[in-house]
């Protein structure tokens, strides 16, 4: 990884239904734009993506999505707008809005879990303003994904799983994501509270094989707890906003575009079937398998640093 940095420039820009979107830009100015998409829904920005670029050779750009992060107001704020605008479609608009305000023709794009459906579904919508493509433990966020990691994976961690789906409170025949998205936009602030903490203790569990079972600290947060909750089931019980046919009905329209897509072969939380699946359908794509990594790791880290590389100007 390159050596820590600090932003040149960072900002809030309005955006549409009362949002105020955080930015910041650092590297170099005259360096080839690259846009980070955080995870979650809800994760937020972090420092840790600038250290992926060589700051000589990218301006690199990153930005807290609406509802989350440093971005206002908070999803949970009273003042919110309804939860019902916040969609891959308004995220999408909000990036476009950046692209314009920093004056950025075309931008390698990068993302990480939610963040690889978010930059997929952006490369869909405006490909004429993505150069490449960098995604880690990619996901599309479909029906079934979301059905796997909230139910069927329970085969694996089934101990966990009961206690997360009888917290859930579901009803006969409904679903584990529809049942805690009930619970996370309750009216009461305890049953709010208590899901967040329900839901974000499945979090830890679902990525152990990664993390060796050690807890996130970000959850000790109450307030990134009930946010990230918030919005993950949120965008869940949409399954990503993507529409009939989800993101593999759109590859055509980036069929073209050059892609690196990096995932951990014992990756549990989205198994390597969804990478395979779009590296079919995506000719201009590079898969590469991480045999002895999940949901992230340092070696899957350094290839995306690597790949990330292979897209940078010439010096």
């Amino acid at each position: 990884m390159f050596p820590p940095i600090e932003p040149f420039a960072s900002g809030m820009l309005a955006v549409s239904d009362g949002n105020e979107m955080y930015w910041e830009v650092s590297g170099n100015p005259q360096g080839k734009p690259a846009l980070t998409l955080h995870g979650g829904p809800g994760s937020g920005l972090g420092a840790g993506y600038r250290r992926r670029f060589d700051p000589e050779r990218f301006l690199i750009i990153g930005l807290d999505q609406r509802g989350c992060g440093r971005s206002h107001p908070l999803v949970i704020d009273p003042a919110a707008p309804p939860l019902s605008t916040n969609t891959t479609q308004a995220i999408i608009a909000d990036i476009e809005a950046l692209r314009e305000h920093l004056g950025v023709e075309q931008w390698l794009v990068t993302g990480l879990s939610w963040g690889a459906t978010l930059a997929i579904a952006y490369a869909q919508a405006h490909p004429e303003r993505v150069s490449e493509i960098v995604l880690l433990a990619v996901t599309s966020t479909s029906p079934a994904e979301v059905e796997w990691i909230t139910e069927t994976i329970g085969a694996v961690f089934p101990q966990e799983w009961e206690a997360f789906e009888a917290a859930s409170r579901r009803k006969p025949g409904q679903r584990v994501i529809d049942a805690y998205y009930e619970l996370i936009t309750d009216p009461d602030p305890a049953v709010r509270a208590q899901a967040a903490r329900d839901w974000c203790t499945w979090e830890d569990v679902h990525v152990s094989l990664t993390t060796g079972g050690a807890p996130s600290p970000r959850y000790e947060d109450a307030q990134f707890r009930e946010v990230f909750a918030t919005l993950v089931t949120h965008y869940w019980k949409h399954a990503g906003f993507a529409g009939e046919g989800g993101l593999l009905a759109g590859m055509d329209r980036i069929a073209h575009i050059p892609a690196a897509l990096i995932h951990g072969q014992m990756d549990v939380s989205g198994p390597l079937v969804t990478a395979w699946n779009l590296h079919k359908v995506w000719p201009a794509s590079e898969l590469i398998v991480v045999k002895g990594e999940g949901h992230g790791g340092d070696e899957m880290i350094d290839l995306m640093i690597d790949a990330i590389a292979r897209f940078a100007p010439v010096a």
